[in-house]
Order: C-alpha cells, then sequence, then structure tokens
C-alpha cells in the first residue's frame, strides 16, 4: 500500500477523519471491528436515547486527535508518532461489552485484556507487517511507557478524554462536555518531563476538568444509568457463578451477544427486566456530602463484599436476593491533573488551586443510593452507618451473627 493511499470518514464529532495506511492496516481486522458493537455507555442510552454511540466511533476519533496532536509537534513521520497514533486507535481494544460496568463487577480491567487482542489473530500480523512491536503499543495503552509522547494515550490530557466527554455529550444531547479542545491541542508540548501544557492552555484545561466532573454527575452516574448498571452487574456474576458464561468469552462479546446468551438462562428475571426498562427504583438516595470525607470506599473497590453485602440486607428488609442493590461510585482521581506546566514549577492541577477543590467536586457528583425492585422501607441511619465502617468491620458483620444494620430497621 502506498503512503499516498488514504481514506476519510465522516464523523458527526471531528467532521473528517482522514485514516492513512497503517490504520487502514488494522481497521478492518476482526479485534477492531467487534468494537463497531460494543457501545460506549453501556446502559445510558435507557436514560438518553442517543446513547448509542460505539467504541469504533471513540477509536477513530482518538486516533484523529493523536493525529493532530502528533503533527503540531513535528512527529508526523517519526516511529514514536505512527505508534502513538495506532495505540490511540487500538486503546480500547480490550474493551469489555457494556461500558466499565463489568470491571466493576470484578473482571481484570480492559488495559489488561489488551495483550490477548494485539498478540494474536489478523491483529497481530496486521501490526507485525507495519513493523510494531505489541510490547510498545501494550505499554503506550497500560500508561507504562516511558515515551516522551506516552501521555498522549494515558496520561491527564490524552485524547481518550477529549473524545469521549466532547463525544458523549453530544450523543447524549447534554451541554455539560463543552471542551475547548482546539486550544489544549495547540497548547501541548514536549518538556523534559514528557507531555506539557502551556500555560496559554490552562483555562481550557479547566473547562475539560469541569466538563468530566458534569459528566459524571449528570451522566454517567445519573441514578438510572447506576441503577441498570447494578442490575446488569448482578446478572453478570451470577451467570459466572453458575458456570454459564466465562469470564475469556465475555471479554471478547459484544453487546447483543452477551445480552443474547444472558437471556437464555436467567435465572434472576434481571435479563427481562433489563431488555423492557423496568429498573430498580431508588429507596434510598443520599449525596456524599452527607458522609465524612474519609468515608471508606469499599462498596465500589470489592464487588463480593458488596454482593454478600446486598444479599443479607435484602433478607432484613424482606426482599428477595436478586431485589436489592447499593450504589457507591467512585473515581477519587478524576481531576487529577498531574502535567507539567512549561516555565513554570508545579503541575497544572496545582496551578489550577485543584488540590483545595477535587476531593470537594468528587463528594459533590457521588451518591449512596439503595435500589429496589419492590417497594421496601429503606433506613437511611443505619445504611449510612454500614457504609462509613471501614471494609473489615463491614465484613465482620456479616458473620457475627446479628443484623448488618444496626441501629433499628
Amino acid at each position: 500500500m502506498s503512503s499516498s493511499q488514504f481514506e476519510v470518514i465522516r464523523d458527526p464529532l471531528w467532521n473528517n477523519i482522514r485514516l492513512e495506511p497503517q490504520a487502514l492496516a488494522v481497521l478492518d481486522t476482526p479485534a477492531v471491528q467487534r468494537l463497531r458493537y460494543v457501545r460506549q455507555l453501556g446502559h445510558a442510552f435507557l436514560v438518553y436515547p442517543g446513547a448509542t454511540h460505539t467504541r469504533f466511533e471513540h477509536a477513530l476519533g482518538a486516533y484523529h486527535l493523536a493525529r493532530r496532536v502528533v503533527a503540531e509537534l513535528g512527529d508526523a513521520d517519526s516511529e514514536e508518532g505512527l505508534a502513538l497514533r495506532l495505540a490511540a486507535l487500538l486503546h480500547d481494544i480490550g474493551h469489555y461489552p457494556f461500558s466499565h460496568a463489568l470491571e466493576e463487577a470484578g473482571l481484570p480491567h480492559h488495559e489488561t485484556l489488551a495483550a490477548r487482542h494485539l498478540g494474536s489473530g489478523a491483529l497481530a500480523a496486521a501490526l507485525d507487517n507495519l513493523g510494531i512491536p505489541t510490547e510498545r503499543l501494550l505499554a503506550l495503552i497500560q500508561g507504562t511507557s516511558a515515551a516522551r509522547l506516552a501521555g498522549l494515550v494515558s496520561g491527564s490530557i490524552d485524547v481518550d478524554k477529549l473524545d469521549y466527554l466532547s463525544r458523549d455529550a453530544m450523543m447524549c444531547g447534554v451541554p455539560y462536555g463543552v471542551i475547548d479542545v482546539d486550544r489544549l491541542l495547540t497548547s501541548l508540548t514536549v518538556s523534559a518531563e514528557g507531555v506539557a501544557l502551556h500555560p496559554k492552555g490552562l483555562a481550557a484545561l479547566e473547562s475539560l476538568l469541569f466538563a468530566k466532573y458534569q459528566m459524571y454527575r449528570n451522566v454517567y452516574w445519573h441514578h438510572a444509568v447506576r441503577s441498570a448498571t447494578a442490575m446488569f452487574k448482578r446478572l453478570v456474576r451470577r451467570a459466572i457463578a453458575a458456570r454459564r458464561l466465562k469470564p475469556e468469552d465475555i471479554a471478547v462479546a459484544t453487546d447483543d451477544a452477551l445480552i443474547h446468551e444472558l437471556q437464555q438462562h436467567d435465572q434472576t428475571g434481571l435479563a427481562r427486566a433489563l431488555r423492557e426498562r423496568r429498573l430498580a427504583k431508588r429507596a434510598l438516595d443520599i449525596p456524599a456530602t452527607d458522609l465524612p470525607p474519609d468515608t471508606s470506599d469499599w462498596p465500589s473497590r470489592d464487588p463480593d463484599l458488596l454482593e454478600r453485602v446486598e444479599e443479607r440486607l435484602a433478607r432484613e428488609l424482606g426482599l428477595h436476593t436478586d431485589q436489592l442493590f447499593l450504589d457507591f461510585p467512585s473515581k477519587p482521581d478524576m481531576l487529577d491533573v498531574a502535567v507539567p506546566v512549561v516555565g513554570r514549577s508545579g503541575s497544572a492541577g496545582e496551578h489550577l488551586g485543584l488540590a483545595r477543590v477535587a476531593t470537594e467536586l468528587h463528594r459533590s457528583a457521588r451518591a449512596l443510593r439503595v435500589f429496589v425492585l419492590e417497594p421496601a422501607q429503606v433506613p437511611a441511619q443505619p445504611v449510612m452507618e454500614l457504609v462509613m465502617l471501614p471494609r473489615e468491620e463491614a465484613a465482620a458483620r456479616l458473620v457475627s451473627g446479628g443484623a448488618i444494620l444496626r441501629g433499628g430497621t
């Protein structure tokens, strides 16, 4: 294929995306084409009907932005520039169906699964023909690369965030994800520490961070999205525990293929409920700002303990096992910006004063919720006290023989 061959794809967000020969060589492999059938935002389409865009579209957008940055930095023709563009295109190659729900459910992170796709089949052959070592791309995708431009693929201001925040906001039809992408891209440079930001880009970076906060608060952690996610996680965990599904098969499935498999032998009724949008309702909804700042995050970090707690709560409140879900999502590094600023000491986060507000913004975006499929009275104070316990103490209550909710139900 000659270097003059390329294709242009029309994109609703970036208008024209130019795909060069190296990108075209990997694009039509089965591993990349699978991403056409994996929605970017999981069950968010149950709340925002336009949110049916896919990981494939997002991958093209990330590639487009990486290509722009590399050209701005004068690395368009270098081997490092090529590796970066392909890593941006392939950064979600290991992604599960239904967004990040299955990682929350306890399956390995999608960056870990990228090795399986990059190292086998038609994609591996295409990369080998291009002379791009799999290990190099994998390091960029997993954030372990020492390359000077590595932060553009996995970092505080990477092309992944710039595309998904802009694309998700547009497809959901919300005004929250507005980012001055052009200003940010033209403000990026390379320093001895790697990717750096010119001071003129600080205001644009601030818009990126606030967009992320608003998208988490209003879209990603919307109560109905979280209800559907909790139901889906339980459904998949039950199928894995019953050995009806294997994690390694789930990892290469598409959204529709997985939900079809789940519907075939569903003992819980959750698959049909999700299909018909009969979502669990909020029996409790407490802003995280009503809890102490140092509240334990075990509900978002320990899915096994969370499920055991949910089962016990359901019994104590007179519900069946799969009728109650406790949800308290967490992303403490949501506003972390470690990128250096040209000509100034300290990180961009320090210059924006984020150390003082990041924790509070994270708390403001979160909510402790209990969802139920049948009406139930869920006492707020005992649930708050349970969640505030350290992980070990919460686990100890399960084996103590007494009620998991103390102080009355």
